[in-house]
């Protein structure tokens, strides 16, 4: 195959893959864009929410995602539903991790939620399984099976949040 036909079906490759993740909305791309736009907005914070309530298969990540749609949702409701919806995103979670239990990403999802809810809610038991798994999958990296976005997403997220003990923060720094 000559230059130019590899760089043509290159081209094509990534046209393909742009096209699929816009026309997917549960694409892993898809949702994490979403899913930091409904993070900072209530009305992005609906609209994923209605999206992510449709989903009814059992991929994983997926799972966790709708999961924190749940608790999006909790954020942005009345006191009545709050425990509602936290209590339906912690039944997701635990779904999504018995599918696939060495998923990093879904591990944060889980840890980026159960880290802000108030301890007496009871919700909140997988904090340092969450954040210990993150941390000894960060410090494989780049064999952790995290992109670069998602690496640099969690580590910053376990840094900045203080999730992290001074040694362990140090290794991170340097990678």
């Amino acid at each position: 195959m000559n230059r130019l036909s590899r760089i043509f079906l290159t081209l094509l490759l990534t046209l393909a893959t742009i096209v699929s993740t816009e026309a997917n909305p549960y694409s892993v791309v898809s949702l994490r864009r979403q899913y930091q736009q409904a993070a900072a907005s209530k009305e992005a914070g609906e609209k994923f929410h209605q999206l992510m309530a449709a989903y009814n298969q059992q991929d994983a990540v997926v799972l966790a995602y709708k999961a924190a749609a749940e608790a999006i949702r909790a954020r942005d409701a009345s006191m009545f539903n709050k425990l509602t919806y936290v209590q339906n995103a912690s039944q997701q979670f635990e779904k999504a991790v018995k599918l696939d239990t060495d998923n990093a990403e879904i591990r944060f999802l889980r840890l980026s939620v159960e880290s802000n809810l108030p301890a007496f809610l009871g919700l909140s038991q997988h904090v340092d399984e969450d954040r210990q798994f993150l941390v000894s999958t960060l410090l494989k990296h780049p064999a952790s099976g995290l992109d670069a976005d998602s690496f640099a997403l969690v580590r910053s997220f376990l840094l900045d949040r203080g999730h992290v003990s001074e040694a362990d923060a140090a290794k991170l720094a340097r990678l």
